[in-house]
């Protein structure tokens, strides 16, 4: 008889337990309750698959197998192809990007790089078939024809981890960060060549360009810093605080503002283009107090997109498994959308 009340406690311990799980489960079920047009593709690092997300229906509508570890993804002009880079994980080096046709949201093929390993960075090339890609063990910039497969230029980019690139919108120059060399390579594409190396912070990895073309913008993850570049001189003309392991930042469609993400302390920061001073900070659920680490994920925002409209923006929660959706008006998160397993690089399809 003294063996009921220890089982009784069993019993309502076990209950409690079970029930503190499915709250948990429930309260972390993404929430999107917005409507936008167009086809969000999103890259899942860990379970090597893209998720295809209908930004109106605010349904999934593939999830596209990938045969090696994915990590950037772009969208090339005529919005057919969605081209992806197959950057390879601990034990191997990928060496291909993959091409999806967004009509029937398909694997279509995969292009081989010769030797040039483990690509990442990658950007379409304005009115045309092709993507630059840069090479983290290549150390490369690669100008691929995604029509015919073929490898139509390989410059070498002169420094080491070469990881993103942005394209000035007006003249045929690239600019490549460096990871390790903490470093821009500004690249004219005619010329096939390095014409200028920029010393940066430590970490040199985020990179984007202002839509006039007059700036680069560029994120030092391991300084907590950004640089920010005149493109006609070639110099550093400013240097921001971020926050902690900035990773990635993208300019508003009309260039006002800049986002950074902030993947340690789990934030996106806002910054005026024009001021250069940091409006605001948001914040993403799981980390603000000892209620949020229990509720939900540890947040790390890594992967950013701007919607062509300029009403959103999308954010990869790597750890959480989402992609944080914010409205460009108020600088809030405003809804979410389930992924698979790390998601990281972002592109879309009107």
């Amino acid at each position: 008889m003294k063996l009921y009340p220890i089982k009784y406690m069993m019993l309502i311990g076990i209950l409690l337990f079970v029930s503190f799980v499915l709250i948990i489960n429930i309260v972390r079920i993404p929430s999107y309750n917005i409507q936008t047009n167009g086809k969000l593709y999103i890259l899942n690092k860990l379970s090597c698959d893209m998720t295809v997300f209908d930004l109106f229906e605010g349904k999934e509508l593939a999830e596209i197998s990938l045969e090696i570890e994915p990590h950037e993804a772009t969208t090339i002009t005529n919005q057919d192809k969605v081209v992806i880079t197959n950057y390879g994980d601990l034990n191997v080096d990928g060496k291909s990007i993959s091409v999806i046709n967004t009509h029937t949201n398909k694997l279509e093929k995969t292009i081989e790089l010769d030797q040039s390993l483990r690509p990442h960075g990658i950007v379409a090339i304005p009115e045309s078939n092709k993507v630059g890609v840069v090479t983290d063990s290549g150390n490369e910039l690669l100008i691929v024809n995604v029509e015919t497969d073929v490898i139509e230029k390989k410059i070498p980019v002169q420094q080491r981890v070469s990881h993103l690139l942005v394209l000035h919108p007006h003249k045929p120059l690239a600019y490549v960060s460096n990871v390790k060399s903490n470093s821009v390579s500004v690249i004219d594409l005619e010329l096939n060549s390095v014409i200028k190396i920029i010393p940066c912070g430590m970490g040199t990895e985020g990179i984007d360009i202002t839509p006039d073309g007059s700036q680069v913008w560029v994120a030092n993850s391991k300084e907590n810093t950004i640089n920010i570049i005149n493109t006609n001189t070639n110099q550093i003309i400013d240097t921001l605080k971020t926050g902690r392991e900035s990773l990635r930042l993208k300019f508003s469609i009309n260039g006002k503002f800049c986002l950074v993400t902030n993947a340690k302390d789990g934030t996106i920061s806002v910054y005026d283009q024009k001021s250069k001073k940091r409006i605001k900070t948001i914040s993403i659920r799981g980390k603000k107090s000892l209620t949020e680490r229990i509720l939900y994920h540890t947040p790390r925002p890594v992967g950013i997109l701007m919607h062509p409209n300029g009403l959103y923006a999308f954010v990869a929660n790597s750890n959480a498994n989402t992609v944080e959706v914010i409205d460009m008006k108020s600088f809030k998160i405003v809804s979410n959308i389930r992924t698979g397993k790390v998601p990281d690089g972002l592109t879309l399809i009107e």
